[in-house]
């Protein structure tokens, strides 16, 4: 892409190395690479820059996953995956067709720029729905309620988490927070938490493969950019813990949201 400058590049190099540390350890900050890589290929490209940077990220999340199963591959609790991945792959079909209706003409692929933006808000505001739910959960859980195993609607759960899912993935490539609220309602443990969320993550991605190989939004141009982002995801995703222990992890995520709702805002007006 001859389009990119020195300022492109380093921006999606900064995005990949945010996303790979989003899988190490610094939860929701991934929503940040979503927006830096759409601004950045609208910014380059125009309008059509947006539907492309959603193609384009796809491989680096791939490698910043990989990275993340074999630190945590022995905590997934597969029960869960299996629950969600159906659900999580239906979703992906829609979210395909979906995304094909916005390919159709330039006014489309400009409100596909809307969809995510509106995508990015309404998952940071599950996020924070998520850690509000944490809260009440050890403020008011006993021993007694915390060995309980999750409840019968978990099933149910599970397919609308999925499908909603999904299709946020398919679009956006930003269901993190769909995915943990589901897991937070079904009591895992933080490491199970963790390694369940790679590994559905890891295998819904590589399913999405072929859907943007056929909406043309993974290309060999394309590849010849998202190699280059491999090498800053998987060093993000290596170095998270030890940042995480050097940094203000809560003014941290205080201001990745703070940028994440900003470049929301900036995709919607």
């Amino acid at each position: 892409m001859e389009e990119l400058t020195v300022t492109h590049w380093a921006l999606l190099a900064f995005g990949s190395l945010i996303m790979g540390m989003s899988k190490g350890g610094l939860p929701g900050a991934g929503n940040l690479t979503v927006a830096i890589f759409a601004l950045v290929l609208e910014d380059a490209l125009g309008p059509v820059g947006v539907p492309l940077s959603v193609g384009l990220l796809l491989p680096v999340l791939i490698s910043a996953d990989v990275t993340a199963t074999l630190v945590y591959r022995r905590h997934a609790d597969w029960k869960f995956i299996i629950r969600l991945l159906p659900f999580f792959l239906i979703g992906t079909v829609l979210g395909w067709w979906v995304f094909d209706f916005f390919q159709a003409g330039e006014d489309r692929v400009r409100l596909l720029k809307y969809v995510v933006g509106g995508i990015l808000l309404g998952m940071t505001a599950l996020h924070f729905l998520v850690k509000a739910a944490k809260k009440r959960k050890k403020a008011s859980a006993d021993q007694e309620s915390e060995s309980q195993p999750p409840h019968r609607g978990s099933i149910v759960l599970g397919v609308f988490f999925g499908l909603l899912g999904g299709v946020a993935t398919m679009l956006a490539n930003a269901a993190g927070p769909v995915a943990q609220l589901y897991l937070l309602a079904m009591a895992l443990p933080k490491y199970a938490f963790i390694g369940t969320s790679a590994w559905l993550f890891l295998i819904v991605n590589v399913a999405k493969i072929p859907f943007m190989v056929d909406l043309e939004i993974i290309t060999v141009e394309s590849m010849s950019v998202s190699w280059w982002m491999f090498l800053p995801a998987v060093l993000g995703a290596i170095v998270a813990p030890f940042i995480v222990k050097l940094i203000d992890q809560v003014l941290f995520e205080r201001l990745v949201w703070l940028f994440i709702v900003v470049a929301g805002i900036r995709m919607l007006f």
